[in-house]
């Protein structure tokens, strides 16, 4: 697919089915989300229904042609009036469509929206053994704050996360 074939938009409700079978896809690698399947359908169009109705930051990579969800990008307020300012970054991509730039182009929109809406913070976590996403991050101004040992656990299998988080001046 070429990039002029794909569109970073934000998300609609035409997208909302796509979204939850793309994100069960990821999910259930097992190896870049904190869970292994989407969440139920009415909980998902829920969630989906709330960042429209509040206008939170949410993006999706699409095929043009057919409005096929490759991938999504969020940065979601933190709960605490002490944390209004910080958002927490989501980002992921269907397998077919890593390695062409998508990653980046999905955060730079999420970014962009992010400081529009006044946060100064981004934050994330993302496994250690996910090189490719962590310097993805780094390439945007993402510092590693720390390391999160055990982070997640996946069929008994722990696994290391970085913290890492952007200041938006």
């Amino acid at each position: 697919m070429k990039p002029e074939d794909i569109a970073i938009l934000p998300t609609a409700e035409i997208h909302f089915a796509g979204l939850h079978r793309a994100l069960d896809i990821v999910a259930r690698e097992g190896r870049y989300l904190a869970f292994t399947q989407a969440p139920p359908w009415d909980a998902s169009i829920e969630f989906y229904r709330d960042v429209l109705a509040h206008d939170r930051v949410q993006c999706v990579a699409v095929v043009k042609a057919s409005q096929a969800v490759l991938g999504c990008a969020d940065i979601l307020p933190m709960l605490g009036e002490a944390r209004a300012h910080v958002g927490r970054l989501g980002i992921w991509l269907l397998p077919e469509a890593r390695g062409q730039g998508l990653g980046a182009r999905l955060l730079d929109s999420a970014i962009n929206k992010a400081r529009v809406k006044g946060f100064t913070r981004v934050e994330l976590t993302v496994r250690v053994d996910n090189l490719n996403a962590k310097a993805l991050y780094e390439r945007f101004g993402f510092v590693v704050e720390g390391l999160q040992r055990r982070s997640t656990r996946v069929n008994g299998e722990y696994s290391d996360a970085w913290a890492m988080a952007l200041l938006l001046d």
